[in-house]
């Protein structure tokens, strides 16, 4: 089987990154987590991994800008972010897509899908790859 999948979970609330994270490891990736932002951008910047779950209401550095200083830098523009926040509202969802976010999903999120969402991006991702640079 190929080399497992990395995802980073950017998640402040330690029962729902324990959840998440157990629900991908079922399914296949291996996962990774920071607790803050500023500890998900050092951790995104070293590991380089092939998606990345950001919550936006988060100690330290918010969701935006860690997605912001990710999406503007030419070595990691190209990962996939899934935004996944309790905030719901248009404005919300709108800055989170501005910033570099790939997908937007709010809590409490559907497991199949986040599922089906990680996948069609990390798909996407390997499609572009193979379509050259």
């Amino acid at each position: 089987m190929a080399d497992k999948k990395k995802i980073l979970v950017v998640e402040d609330e330690p029962d729902f990154r324990i959840m998440l994270r157990t629900r991908l490891e079922a399914n296949g990736y291996e996962v990774f987590e920071a607790e803050d932002g500023a500890a998900g951008l050092e951790k995104a910047r070293n590991m380089n991994p092939d998606l990345i779950i950001l919550d936006i209401m988060l100690p330290k550095m918010d969701g935006y800008k860690v997605a912001r200083l990710l999406k503007f830098d030419e070595k990691y523009s190209r990962v996939p972010i899934i935004m996944l926040t309790a905030r719901s509202q248009q404005t919300d969802r709108e800055t989170g897509m501005m910033v570099g976010g790939d997908a937007y999903l709010t809590k409490p999120y559907k497991s199949e899908e986040i599922l089906e969402t990680v996948a069609r991006l990390l798909n996407k991702k390997a499609e572009d790859n193979r379509g050259g640079s």
